[in-house]
C-alpha cells in the first residue's frame, strides 16, 4: 500500500513539516499496542535503531497489574528493560492522528539483544520460520467483529460500565438501511485505516444490534497480525474521536451474540496456493488435509490462544453462530473449521473458534503450529461433518471454560516442543492469573441473584 513509509520518505516528510511524531509500539500479551510517542527528529537521529521499555509490559494483566510469579519479569529480578527494535518495514502514516507515523517493534533481551521468546510477535515469527524451513509461505486474513455504541469511553467508565446503547437499535446484518446510521463512523474507519496502508476491503453490519464487521485483504501472516492489532487501535481511536465507543469483548451481554475473529489460512509454495489440488476431492491438496487435521487434533491444546479470557468462553453457545465443536465442514458456519473456496484456487481453512478478544500473533502462531504439526505427522482429518453440529453428541467439543483450556495448554507436550516450554509456562501462568482473578471477584450477577434470596 502506498501509505507505508520508507525511512527516506519519513525523513523527507519530517523535513517538510508533514510528520512531527513517530509512535514506536509493541504488542503486549493482551493484544494491545504499547509504546512511546517520539518527536520525529529524535526518532530519525537514534530511536529508529532502538528504544527501551520496562519488561513488565509482557507480564501484566488487563489492568496493568504486576502479576507475581513470572520467571521472565518480577520484583525479584528488578523489572529491568527490554529493547524495542523498530521493524522499519512496518513504518506507516496514521491518518487519524495528524502528523503522526507508527512503527511496530520486535522485543529483544536488553543484555543479549536476542528476541524475547514469549513476546507475541516473536512467537509468530518463529512459527513462520518453521513453515519456511518446510518450503511454505504463510498467508492469513482475520475478520474483526465489534460493537459500536453511542456513549463515549469516559462516560461509560465513569458510570461503572452500565449496558451501553447500541448505535444500531436492531440486527442490521447486511442491512444497508439499518447500518446507514453507523456510516459516518464506519466510513471514517474504512478510509483512515486504508490510508494507514491497511487494505480494507469492506465493512458490514453484523448479526446483532450495534455489531459491525471489518475485513482487510489477506497478506503474509506477520503482516496480517500487525494489521489486526493496528485495526483494533484505529477502530477504538476513530470511534473515540466521534464521541462514541466500541468493544472487542467476546461477549459483552449474555443475551446478545458474541464477537468473533475468524482466521483464514493457506500455505503457499512458488507463488501458488499449496492447499489447492484441482484433481483432489473438494480441490483440497494432501498438504491442506494434513494441515487441517493438525488443527483438529490440537484444538484443545491451542484453545487458550483463541479464547484467552474467562469471558471468551461465554461466546460459545448454541444458535448464535459461534462454534461449539472442533470439527470441519464445507461451508457450514456451525463447525469450528470451515473450508472456504471449495474447488477453487482460493481454497482455504477458516478457523471460526477465536473471539475478537484474541491476540492475533498468538492465535495465528498457535494455528500455524498445529497445522504444520499435522503436515509433519501426515495426519488425516477424516470426512467433513454436515448438518447442525450444535446438536451433535459425538463431535469433539471446544473447551467449555478457560480452566479446562489452561490445563490442556499446560499438559501439551506438542506446544512445549514447538513453541518452547518457557513460552507455554508463561502463558499458562497468565491464564491461571485470569482464572483466579475471575473467581475472586463478586459480580453484579451474583448480587442480583443472591442479595435478598440467598
Amino acid at each position: 500500500m502506498p501509505a507505508n513509509l520508507t525511512f527516506a520518505a519519513l525523513t523527507d516528510a519530517v523535513a517538510k513539516g508533514e510528520i512531527d511524531t513517530v509512535i514506536t509500539c509493541l504488542c503486549d500479551m493482551q493484544g494491545r499496542l504499547q509504546g512511546k510517542r517520539f518527536h520525529a527528529a529524535h526518532f530519525l537521529e537514534s530511536a529508529h535503531e532502538e528504544t527501551h521499555c520496562c519488561n513488565y509490559l509482557l507480564a501484566t494483566d488487563m489492568e496493568m497489574i504486576t502479576v507475581p510469579g513470572y520467571k521472565a519479569s518480577s520484583w525479584s529480578r528488578g523489572y529491568g528493560d527490554y529493547v524495542m527494535k523498530p521493524d522499519l518495514a512496518t513504518l506507516r502514516r496514521i491518518p487519524w492522528a495528524p502528523g503522526t507515523a507508527l512503527v511496530m517493534c520486535d522485543v529483544l533481551d536488553h543484555h543479549t539483544h536476542g528476541l524475547v521468546a514469549h513476546a507475541p510477535r516473536t512467537v509468530l515469527k518463529r512459527q513462520i520460520e518453521r513453515a519456511k524451513a518446510m518450503g511454505f509461505d504463510v498467508m492469513m486474513a482475520t475478520e474483526l467483529e465489534f460493537f459500536l455504541f453511542e456513549e463515549s469511553f469516559p462516560a461509560l467508565f465513569d458510570a461503572g460500565y452500565p449496558l451501553p446503547t447500541p448505535m444500531a437499535r436492531y440486527n442490521v446484518d447486511y442491512n444497508l438501511m439499518g447500518s446507514a446510521r453507523d456510516e459516518k463512523i464506519m466510513r471514517d474507519i474504512r478510509n483512515k485505516l486504508y490510508g494507514a496502508g491497511i487494505p480494507i476491503e469492506c465493512s458490514k453490519g453484523e448479526a446483532e444490534a450495534g455489531q459491525e464487521e471489518i475485513n482487510a485483504k489477506y497478506s503474509d501472516a506477520l503482516d496480517t497480525a500487525d494489521m489486526h492489532s493496528l485495526i483494533k487501535l484505529g477502530v477504538k481511536e476513530i470511534a473515540q474521536s466521534h464521541g462514541a465507543s466500541v468493544t472487542f469483548m467476546a461477549k459483552y451481554d449474555h443475551r446478545k451474540a458474541g464477537s468473533s475473529s475468524h482466521i483464514h489460512q493457506s500455505l503457499w509454495k512458488d507463488d501458488k496456493n499449496a492447499f489447492h489440488d484441482p484433481a483432489a476431492e473438494h480441490g483440497m491438496s494432501a498438504v491442506m488435509r494434513h494441515f487441517l487435521a493438525g488443527q483438529l487434533a490440537f484444538s484443545r491444546d491451542i484453545a487458550v490462544f483463541l479464547a484467552p479470557y474467562m469471558n471468551s468462553y461465554k461466546r460459545f453457545c448454541v444458535g448464535m453462530f459461534a462454534p461449539t465443536k472442533a470439527v470441519w465442514s464445507l461451508d457450514n458456519r456451525t463447525a469450528g473449521y470451515r473450508i472456504c473456496g471449495e474447488n477453487t484456487k482460493s481454497v482455504r481453512v477458516e478457523c471460526r473458534i477465536g473471539g475478537a478478544d484474541l491476540n492475533p500473533y498468538l492465535a495465528c502462531a498457535a494455528l500455524l503450529a498445529a497445522g504444520l504439526e499435522g503436515i509433519e505427522q501426515m495426519l488425516d482429518p477424516g470426512q467433513p461433518v454436515n448438518g447442525d453440529l450444535y446438536q451433535s453428541e459425538t463431535a469433539p467439543e471446544i473447551p467449555r471454560s478457560l480452566i479446562e483450556a489452561a490445563e490442556a495448554l499446560k499438559d501439551s507436550s506438542f506446544l512445549s516442543r514447538v513453541l518452547g516450554a518457557e513460552v507455554v509456562e508463561h502463558y499458562y501462568h497468565a491464564a491461571r492469573w485470569e482464572i483466579e482473578e475471575s473467581l475472586r471477584v463478586v459480580t453484579d450477577w451474583e448480587r442480583h441473584r443472591g442479595f435478598e434470596r440467598a
